[in-house]
């Protein structure tokens, strides 16, 4: 059944009442000069954790979960600057979108929660990921189509502690993105502190020593520098498969297998990207399957090998499970050269 994007009033912004999209969609309750949409999971779904890893930190200026379940979404699409607001009501998801963006969003709202990914695909072969999967069963891979808004965020965690990574991303975002697009009546809004990251032009002419106010050193700023020079290129990868996605991400120096997975996981939806390189997962994923929690890349790889093509979603359930080895040494160092 055909559906339409409905106004609430037309946004100044486009002459167009209303714009067409796929299937399975209606008008909802809008705000004011919001374009809607309404989507029917296929089965159980949980906003919250479906559209958590879009978070980078409680304050991320570019995502809010707000008390009500109600998750909102700055983002860059290749339309414009575009605000989702996503709210989980009677087995359906009311999404509301603001900006030139919005279309794009609106469009894209099936494929962003999971629309296309197979959670029955996952065969679980350990007791401990049959129970997580039967206590979460709304759990869907995301798949956002933007890799520069999960790139960037990916590329600043390398080898620092998160919130190092955190705070430089809300700095960076806030001193020289935008405010993001929102409802007319924007007291509320306005509250979010909502924003929408730097496009690649911005974000190659930030000054060295922002950089280094952000906390970010040389080499992560020059990573990321390399990367927006050839933005476009690396969007493509978006719609590849996710070797040749892989492939194409690396082929930038400073962006390795870790960068690469974390940044798949979120614009792909790759269900079989493994974090291979991280401090903590390869003793998270030894102690939950083998009882090991000193095991290395080599012998996660070896654990996860019978769930090849999900391996993603394994460590999703894993790291849902709560089944955690209890922390015996200190966090990583935390450093500031923003006050060198």
């Amino acid at each position: 059944m055909a559906g339409r994007f409905a106004p609430h009033s037309a946004p100044r912004s486009s002459p167009r009442a209303a714009v067409p999209h796929q299937a399975a969609a209606r008008a909802a309750t809008p705000a004011a000069d919001a374009l809607t949409r309404e989507w029917t999971p296929p089965g159980p779904f949980d906003l919250r954790l479906v559209v958590g890893p879009l978070r980078r930190g409680p304050a991320d200026p570019t995502y809010r979960m707000t008390g009500d379940g109600t998750a909102w979404r700055a983002s860059r699409t290749p339309a414009g600057p575009g605000t989702l607001r996503l709210t989980a009501r009677g087995g359906r998801i009311e999404a509301a979108a603001w900006g030139p963006g919005a279309p794009w969003l609106l469009d894209r709202l099936p494929t962003l929660l999971g629309a296309t990914d197979d959670p029955d695909a996952f065969r679980p072969r350990h007791r401990l990921l049959a129970l997580t999967r039967h206590r979460r069963p709304g759990l869907r891979l995301l798949r956002t189509g933007l890799v520069m808004e999960s790139l960037i965020p990916s590329i600043l965690e390398q080898k620092v502690t998160t919130d190092e990574a955190y705070r430089a991303w809300r700095f960076l975002v806030r001193k020289y993105g935008t405010p993001a697009p929102g409802p007319t009546d924007r007291a509320a809004f306005t509250a979010l502190g909502l924003h929408v990251m730097p496009d690649a032009r911005t974000w190659s002419l930030i000054p060295s020593w922002e950089w280094h106010r952000a906390g970010v050193d040389a080499q992560r700023s020059g990573t990321i520098l390399r990367a927006v020079r050839v933005a476009r290129r690396l969007e493509e990868a978006a719609a590849m498969e996710l070797p040749e996605a892989m492939a194409r991400l690396e082929l930038i120096p400073g962006i390795g297998p870790w960068t690469s997975a974390e940044t798949l996981q979120r614009s792909n939806g790759a269900a079989d990207a493994v974090t291979v390189g991280d401090l903590h997962l390869p003793g998270i994923v030894g102690h939950a399957l083998a009882g090991n929690r000193d095991a290395d890349d080599e012998e996660m790889l070896a654990l996860l090998a019978p769930y090849e093509g999900q391996r993603h979603r394994a460590t999703r359930l894993i790291l849902l499970s709560g089944h955690t080895p209890a922390r015996r040494a200190p966090r990583m160092t935390r450093g500031d050269i923003a006050r060198l």
